[in-house]
């Protein structure tokens, strides 16, 4: 019997109606190709699975090859990369689902060996960040990035325009831009890392500069209406602070509002940790922002239905409960029990805790 929840609505957003108001956040799975970090047809029956969820949005995907920073993500800079992900996009579509897929450049967070020429990582400032990432089988220091120069930027928010282009002609209902968790656009944003004292430097209008204008270059490509972004105001993920969230997030979230973005996906909280890990008014965000608003961090079927009720929210992103649930949306309109995830295959491996979870469907009966 289903459950009474505004979850199980459908969803305008921009053009594209949805069938719910479930999102199922992007996770890293380390499976595309080796060497061509092409998405393989792995990949493809992963998202096909996973299909009625309202939005799907992709594992990060890197914009060029410096962009990555871990083994085996997918690329969308190369026309195999792009004809990888058509095959995803054509099953997904097939199941009547929507997929945006996120775009990602990962800065600081990366490996001399994942660069061309085993080169230096670049971020803001030449500041290495004390974490980890996966590569060469396993994890590693991340490596000292070198600080872009300022001619160098142009080129960065080229990366992310091209590969707007690529995902349109791979067949994407839209892209998310990733400003959360650590990564190179939140590292610009951020004065934890942003040490810089040009233009992209100092103030918060000129460490929120690239980020807004990576945003107004993937709108300009796609379309406003197809263009979401993530952030992550307060998570420590990948060593980064900010000195004042409050003031930076409200100026990034007025500039992505003028652009009329279509969604703000934001990760509330640390990102897979504690959600009240720094006071941060998300509510107020909410307000200024024009276009739609999906909640993120540890939400369950209660919590997205109390947040939903009180209008806190558009739609919700679930994580990990979709590696482990291809039927998620099923299971949660029915009350049924869910599969427990295997930590062990999150990163990496093959069909084993990616493609062989069951559906209600497929479970015996008892």
């Amino acid at each position: 019997m289903s459950r009474p929840t505004k979850l199980f609505e459908t969803y305008k957003l921009g053009p594209i109606t949805l069938a719910n108001r479930f999102a199922m956040a992007p996770l890293t799975r380390n499976r595309a190709v080796p060497g061509t970090f092409v998405p393989g047809s792995l990949a493809a029956d992963y998202y096909a699975q996973r299909a009625s969820a309202g939005l799907l949005i992709t594992e990060a995907s890197q914009v060029s090859q410096q962009g990555q920073g871990y083994q085996d993500t997918p690329g969308i800079y190369t026309k195999d990369q792009v004809a990888g992900w058509r095959k995803v996009t054509d099953q997904v579509h097939e199941r009547g689902g929507k997929i945006f897929i996120q775009l990602w450049h990962v800065g600081r967070i990366s490996h001399v060996d994942l660069q061309a020429n085993g080169g230096a990582p670049v971020a803001p400032s030449a500041i290495r960040a004390k974490g980890k990432t996966f590569v060469n089988g396993g994890f590693a220091d991340v490596s000292e990035p070198r600080a872009l120069e300022l001619s160098e930027i142009p080129g960065i928010i080229d990366d992310f325009k091209r590969a707007t282009k690529n995902a349109l002609e791979a067949g994407f209902d839209g892209v998310e831009i990733h400003g959360a968790n650590g990564y190179l656009l939140d590292q610009f944003a951020r004065d934890g890392a942003n040490k810089r004292t040009d233009a992209y430097g100092g103030s918060i209008e000129n460490r929120a500069r690239l980020m807004l204008e990576v945003s107004q270059a993937v709108a300009a490509e796609a379309g406003a209406d197809r263009t979401g972004i993530r952030i992550s105001p307060v998570t420590p993920a990948n060593d980064l602070s900010d000195s004042n969230p409050q003031a930076l997030f409200d100026h990034i979230v007025d500039g992505l509002s003028a652009l009329k973005l279509v969604y703000l996906h934001v990760v509330e909280g640390a990102t897979g940790g504690p959600r009240d890990i720094a006071p941060f008014d998300y509510a107020g965000i909410r307000k200024r922002f024009t276009g739609a608003y999906i909640a993120n961090n540890g939400y369950d079927f209660d919590l997205a239905t109390k947040v939903l009720d009180a209008n806190a929210a558009d739609l919700i992103a679930f994580g990990k409960a979709f590696i482990s649930n291809p039927d998620l949306v099923e299971r949660l309109k029915q009350g049924a029990a869910l599969n427990d995830w295997d930590k062990t295959t999150f990163y990496g491996g093959s069909a084993k805790g990616y493609t062989d979870y069951p559906a209600l469907a497929a479970e015996p009966a008892e």
